[in-house]
């Protein structure tokens, strides 16, 4: 088959980049050439380098609670639906897990793939998130998982930021270095050094020679963000590479419904060929369209039959029952389809529904304070914690003002993408402590009152409990997402404020007008389009009527919703048809259009299905993708960014970092450790307009920057002492609270400084940075 054709290629590359490293010298007498001798230097270099593979090959041996024996907490009728389709699956094949959130998706999906490896062979998994952010915490999750499987088993992060996990950095620090070689190499693509930092290596540590470039996936047992597994179904070189990290494999997909139709062009490809190497694949989502299921579906189908036309089982797209898990596993004839529901875990929730009319464009209110400052101070005011969630940054940044100057600075936390790392991790980290699951020991109590504003980082994978949630419009699975957050850990009735003890969520971003529909913002229609929100409007709309009872029932009623949310038949009132008809025409046009965008990219595609060989996968190759950025440029359909690092002019002593660290005038305090982190952790995504993201690739790395490959190809930017700096045309200030602030000056404002720009590196004559 073609997935074991492209495996073994890879195979063979891995095995001759480690025959070309120092670790493995060369024979250079004839007679000394022999059979016995090259697999006793294969061994000894084996060993030098000290790889391993994943878990020792055992059949698979049921036992009566494997939820409670991995995770300490009895099974959830749920989770033993899962562990048994699991065992009972004929073949490798899908296997999709829906439940609401906080069902334990998660540890049913771990469960399963043990199940799924022991059975078929598979010796680690390959676990992949929707965002660095996400991958962090799933990290924990599984590293401590994979022990409890078998004490030692390596355990690897995969993406741009792992250097900022904390975990991750602790394990780093006990790899010991073997001189890893630079064969086939140019920078890190996943920005960490070559080198480890000495020591004896933790067994769970992963072998230093799987840090080098383009080797991340050949770890067994990794986790990592989405891209990572898009990229192996891109026509990039080293490839296959990752096919053979894949091969011999179990692999789990979280939040599938997060990708959009342009991403599952390339998700639906990379099943085709995990299908086509017998590779088990596990799709957790709470909010999956019946579309969106079938596409996946067929997927895996044609790349297991190696034929376009198949036959999904019709069963697939109907809503019978949640939580919900359903297996499909191929064979000679027609697949195997089963499916098991189960009770949910908790009661249902009857969340009320309603909606808050603002301003579409800034949430204000030309009266007053704002319609969601007059909210949160009613439904506050004897305490309770609330989630608002806006759709784009500078929403959310407005919200945040005006709800801090009501509550003061110690009630309110802001979240969203456009704060460096380190500040955004840290108050992640924070908010997850005083908000997440109760009950361990040492956690911060929760606060008698808090309000976190965030953006759609607050959306997926972010197990927090609030009493109110206040989010803007999206599209109807995204919304029931955000609603996931409500009420989500058991607590006694008394732990919650009356006003807010029964759970609601409070609809803005749009203004409601009689005869016609809902106006929405700008930045909500550009991210989402104006169709999934009109479907979505009309189903909130629909839950806030009296006729329509308390609003909606979760999970219950999640199914239908989604389902409703994205059928072009579902009815919307008689006034909204020519807008509707309009928008969802624009919309499938839109839609068709990006389809075809991706396919250029495509490892394969459809048409090539049934080939015997890899005959015609070297045409048309794109250049390697080194980074992160170039990753998503491809794998991602959307406006270009660029990521900076920002530094302060310090007048004319030099540079300082966000935080006050001194870079002297050579630039060689960047290899003292805490200063290069200090600068790392202050790297920001610059906003998405094209002018800004040209005038960003003239940025230039700090100069000297030592052995960290990820500094030495960061773009820095130089703000002013107002922390301020001109770019593209406009005017961009990092304030500590608010984040990376577009600030772009009017016409008659007066000049400032443009930004520094390190050119070439050269020095004056006093040996400081020569700054343009």
């Amino acid at each position: 088959r073609r997935a074991d054709q492209l495996a073994i290629l890879g195979a063979i590359i891995m095995a001759d980049w480690i025959a070309s490293g120092p670790h493995f010298p060369g024979v250079d007498r004839l007679a000394d050439v022999s059979m016995d001798q090259a697999r006793q230097r294969a061994d000894d270099a084996w060993g030098t380098l000290g790889l391993r593979g994943g878990w020792s090959r055992q059949p698979y041996r049921p036992v009566r609670d494997l939820i409670r024996l991995r995770f300490g907490q009895e099974s959830r009728p749920f989770q033993e639906s899962t562990v048994a389709l699991a065992t009972t699956m004929p073949a490798p094949g899908l296997l999709i897990i829906e439940a609401p959130t906080g069902e334990g998706k998660t540890e049913a999906a771990l469960a399963a793939a043990e199940i799924l490896a022991r059975r078929f062979g598979a010796d680690g998994v390959f676990v992949g998130m929707p965002t660095q952010a996400t991958s962090d915490p799933m990290f924990t999750r599984v590293h401590a998982w994979a022990q409890r499987i078998e004490p030692g088993t390596p355990v690897g992060l995969l993406h741009g930021k792992r250097r900022f996990n904390r975990q991750w950095r602790e394990l780093l620090d006990q790899t010991r270095c073997n001189d890893v070689d630079t064969y086939g190499t140019g920078d890190d693509e996943y920005g960490l050094p070559s080198a480890g930092r000495g020591g004896n290596a933790a067994p769970e540590v992963p072998a230093e020679w799987f840090l080098g470039p383009k080797r991340g996936l050949l770890m067994p047992v990794t986790i990592g963000t989405i891209d990572q597994l898009l990229h192996a179904a891109t026509r990039t070189r080293h490839v296959m590479l990752r096919h053979t990290g894949l091969a011999g494999r179990v692999v789990i997909l979280d939040e599938v419904h997060a990708y959009d139709v342009y991403m599952t062009q390339f998700l639906t490809e990379a099943l085709r060929w995990l299908a086509d190497a017998g590779v088990p694949v596990i799709l957790l989502s709470a909010t999956l369209p019946p579309d969106t299921r079938m596409v996946l579906a067929r997927a895996y189908l044609q790349g297991a039959t190696q034929r376009t036309a198949v036959t999904v089982p019709p069963e697939m797209a109907e809503d019978t029952g949640y939580p919900v898990v359903r297996s499909l596993s191929p064979g000679e004839g027609q697949p195997r389809y089963a499916q098991l529901t189960a009770a949910p875990w908790r009661d249902p929730l009857t969340v009320a529904v309603d909606v808050l009319d603002e301003d579409p464009e800034d949430g204000s209110s030309p009266t007053g304070p704002s319609p969601v400052v007059t909210l949160l101070r009613r439904a506050l005011s004897e305490g309770g914690c609330a989630l608002v969630i806006r759709n784009t940054v500078g929403r959310a940044q407005q919200t945040y003002r005006e709800i801090r100057a009501s509550f003061g600075p110690d009630e309110v936390v802001l979240l969203h993408a456009r704060l460096v790392v380190g500040a955004r991790a840290t108050r992640t980290e924070w908010a997850l402590d005083r908000l997440g699951p109760p009950g361990h020991s040492g956690k911060p109590p929760r606060p008698r009152r808090l309000v976190v504003v965030a953006t759609q980082l607050a959306e997926q994978s972010f197990d927090v409990d609030v009493d109110l949630l206040v989010t803007d419009l999206a599209p109807i699975d995204l919304l029931l997402q955000r609603v996931g957050r409500l009420h989500r850990h058991h607590r006694p009735p008394e732990a919650r404020p009356a006003a807010v003890r029964a759970p609601a969520v409070v609809v803005t971003g749009m203004r409601q007008q009689p005869d016609a529909p809902p106006t929405f913002p700008r930045g909500s229609e550009y991210v989402y389009g104006r169709y999934p929100l009109l479907r979505a409007a009309s189903l909130v709309i629909e839950a806030t009527a009296p006729e329509a009872g308390s609003g909606w029932s979760v999970p219950d009623a999640v199914p239908a919703l989604v389902r409703r949310g994205y059928d072009d038949a579902e009815p919307v009132p008689p006034s909204w048809r020519p807008a509707v008809d309009d928008a969802r025409k624009r919309w499938h046009e839109q839609q068709k259009t990006r389809e075809g965008k991706a396919e250029k990219f495509l490892l394969a595609g459809e048409k090539n299905l049934g080939r015997a060989t890899l005959d015609g996968l070297h045409d048309i190759a794109m250049a390697d993708l080194t980074n992160e950025d170039a990753v998503a440029a491809v794998v991602r359909d959307g406006p270009e960014t660029v990521e900076v690092v920002l530094v302060r002019r310090d007048g004319d002593r030099g540079y300082l970092t966000l935080d006050g660290h001194h870079i002297d005038t050579a630039g060689a305090a960047v290899s003292v450790p805490e200063v290069a982190e200090a600068v790392a952790q202050s790297a920001v995504r610059l906003p998405p307009r094209p002018a800004v993201t040209t005038a960003a690739k003239d940025l230039l790395p700090l100069p000297e920057c030592g052995d960290d490959p990820w500094l030495r190809r960061a773009r820095v930017l130089v703000l002013d002492e107002a922390r301020s700096a001109v770019l593209g045309g406009r005017r961009f200030t990092y304030d500590p609270d608010y984040g990376l602030l577009d600030e772009t000056e009017a016409p008659d404002a007066a000049p400032r400084p443009r930004p520094g720009v390190f050119r070439n590196h050269p020095r004056s004559d006093s040996g400081g940075l020569v700054v343009n």
